[in-house]
């Protein structure tokens, strides 16, 4: 049997636990390797055990990954952006981050990152890399639609304000920075990779920055010009098909001719393959 303090720094810790955390308990050497062989503790790295099961939870193998490679280690790059909710983990790896003097290394399934400068938080019990520093570690990664797709979901969490982001990573010269600096620069919020994907439209014809997510005349819109009177909704593949949903589409465009807006609507195919018929059309309504 086990202690009470070792039950509740499992549960703590998603249900394993180090052999330094049972040595510092009190508990053996040789009691640890009873409790082994009895089935009490389950090895999933060295020294690292998991605690009355083997079975764990994706947030259980995380805290056994960095267990593994000592008590300053932390959660970082996709497998921190998966933490966060903001980007999906690729792979099986785990990604950890430790101090640049750690003598720890990458072992199988686990892959060490070594930091100079170790900023480190804890989520859901899981000590990880801040989310700044996570967003820079993916922008060493990830294409800049998809950096920007996972800078967007940060800012929908509310885990970033993109301006102090920005701020941040200003003078920042660490691999990633300058990428994020890049699509901070005039970030607007979306809700999709067609959202994002029309704004490239929008810089690239010229018109300033739009409100987006507004509430228009009792209606939420996709884009927002207050100065132009104009508004813009782009269709998704997924929305705006049923006869109901159509009809529900022209009540809202009628509701914004009569307030005296210019109500302009895009499908999925003239963002993603018309672009320039879309930059044109966009360039015409700005100069009238």
């Amino acid at each position: 049997m086990f202690h009470s303090s070792v039950w509740a720094l499992a549960r703590a810790q998603h249900g394993v636990i180090a052999r330094r955390q049972l040595l510092a308990l009190g508990y053996s050497e040789k009691g640890i390797k009873h409790r082994v062989g009895i089935g009490r503790l389950h090895p999933l790295y060295r020294g690292v055990y998991a605690v009355g099961r083997p079975e764990l939870t994706q947030h259980g193998c995380w805290m056994a990954a960095i267990l593994a490679k000592g008590p300053a280690a932390v959660l970082s790059h996709r497998s921190a952006a998966s933490l966060y909710g903001i980007a999906k983990q690729k792979g099986y790896a785990i990604h950890v981050a430790v101090p640049i003097h750690s003598r720890r290394r990458s072992s199988r399934g686990v892959i060490v990152h070594r930091r100079t400068e170790l900023r480190a938080t804890t989520r859901q019990g899981v000590p990880t890399t801040t989310i700044e520093d996570t967003l820079i570690d993916l922008a060493t990664e990830l294409s800049s639609d998809a950096l920007e797709q996972a800078i967007n979901e940060a800012d929908k969490r509310d885990l970033i304000d993109p301006e102090a982001l920005r701020e941040a990573v200003a003078e920042m010269r660490r691999p990633g920075a300058a990428a994020v600096r890049s699509v901070t620069d005039g970030f607007v919020r979306t809700d999709s990779p067609l959202e994002r994907a029309f704004l490239r439209i929008v810089k690239k014809a010229g018109l300033p920055r739009p409100r987006t997510q507004a509430h228009v005349n009792g209606h939420r819109v996709d884009f927002f010009w207050p100065e132009l009177k104009l508004v813009v909704e782009t269709d998704g593949l997924r929305y705006h098909r049923t006869a109901t949903q159509q009809a529900a589409d022209r009540q809202r465009d009628h509701a914004h001719f009569l307030a005296g807006l210019t109500a302009l609507r895009f499908t999925h195919g003239q963002v993603k393959d018309d672009a320039t018929h879309v930059e044109a059309l966009l360039r015409r309504v700005a100069a009238a």
